[in-house]
């Protein structure tokens, strides 16, 4: 399966995340904050990366943009997982260059089927 890093600074939904993607069978990186999950796509270059928005030192949007402006990561795509839901924030990260943004809560049905599709499997 794939290899995904994801950075979100609440413990619970990191363990959830975690939890159910490595139930589907992925091979999960957890991170902590947005500066974190940056260095990690940078040298582990997953097959997927789950950004929150709202983060320490940098914000999903932050990095997800990192993400896209470098050659080496820019194919990568990119889930925000966010309780941010109004529809400039989802426009946003659409922006910023995401393939999808899935609201908190999620069901991890839900959540494993919107990674399936981000993979194109």
């Amino acid at each position: 399966m794939a290899k995904i890093v994801i950075a979100e600074d609440e413990p619970d939904i990191r363990q959830l995340v975690l939890f159910t993607l490595q139930f589907a069978g992925h091979t999960v990186i957890p991170t902590a904050n947005g500066e974190e999950a940056l260095n990690t796509v940078q040298k582990v270059l997953p097959e997927l990366v789950l950004l929150d928005i709202r983060m320490p030192r940098l914000s999903g949007f932050e990095v997800c943009r990192a993400i896209k402006s470098d050659p080496r990561t820019q194919h990568i795509p990119v889930l925000f997982v966010s309780a941010k839901g109004q529809d400039a924030d989802i426009q946003m990260g659409m922006e910023a260059g995401a393939t999808d943004y899935v609201l908190k809560p999620f069901s991890p049905d839900d959540l494993i089927q919107r990674v399936k599709n981000a993979l194109g499997k």
